[in-house]
């Protein structure tokens, strides 16, 4: 009896443990929601702000299909793995955020689960919204310079994208550089200016043999000079 007692103590005890942590935690927060299982979801603090894990739906509208999505918000903006499902509960999307905005690799499904689509994306930071891009020639993939110039997206198409077709084979492929569309074979702005410096012209490397021959035959000539009176004008 005694021990059944001090028992029941020691669940009362943790429960009210975990009603004050519970309590403490969501104490930061303005508004916020609980989970079956006692998480904190779609909180915002009170400044209004989204924060934490959210869980939300998005009902169908004109023609396209209602989703819920899952992920984690930092200061209002997306941060980290975005999860997206169908009404049905099917994986139809796997996303990266960074500063609120997509960056690195995102991924889109069908309804079997196959890949249908690879993107990749480059996020900037809104509190450093600046990037160096290259300046091409007109109606040429020549880089003429560099500029820095304000990012007034959160993100652009930066990297490889590809479209697959039934069976997993790649039915498209398309490559960006922060933002610009590459043409077929054009390599991104790194690579062109590898390739540039790869294509000039380098100046020969001599021998030592080479080396010693020009400096005998140099004096020779210089002292038949000297013997002749001539001096080459």
């Amino acid at each position: 009896m005694e021990n059944q007692f001090l028992k029941i103590r020691q669940l009362s005890l943790i429960a009210v443990l975990l009603f004050f942590f519970v309590m403490n935690g969501s104490a930061q927060y303005k508004e916020y929601s609980l989970s079956p299982k006692g998480d904190t979801l779609n909180a915002t603090d009170k400044k209004e702000l989204k924060q934490g894990k959210w869980v939300t739906s998005v009902a169908e509208l004109r023609g396209e299909p209602g989703y819920e999505e899952e992920g984690f918000y930092k200061n209002d903006k997306k941060e980290g793995n975005w999860r997206r499902y169908s009404t049905t509960g099917d994986i139809i999307a796997i996303e990266n955020y960074r500063f609120g905005g997509k960056d690195g690799l995102q991924e889109y499904f069908t309804f079997l689960g196959d890949v249908q689509r690879q993107e990749e994306w480059r996020g900037y930071n809104p509190d450093a919204p600046y990037d160096t891009i290259p300046v091409y020639g007109i109606g040429s993939n020549e880089i003429l310079n560099y500029k820095i110039v304000k990012a007034e997206q959160y993100s652009v198409p930066h990297g490889e994208w590809k479209y697959y077709e039934a069976g997993g084979r790649v039915s498209k492929f398309e490559k960006y550089d922060r933002g610009r569309l590459l043409k077929d074979g054009e390599s991104n702005a790194t690579m062109s200016v590898t390739k540039k410096l790869e294509e000039t012209p380098k100046e020969k490397v001599k021998t030592k043999e080479i080396l010693e021959y020009e400096k005998k035959y140099s004096q020779k000539k210089r002292k038949k000079m000297e013997r002749d009176g001539q001096t080459g004008l």
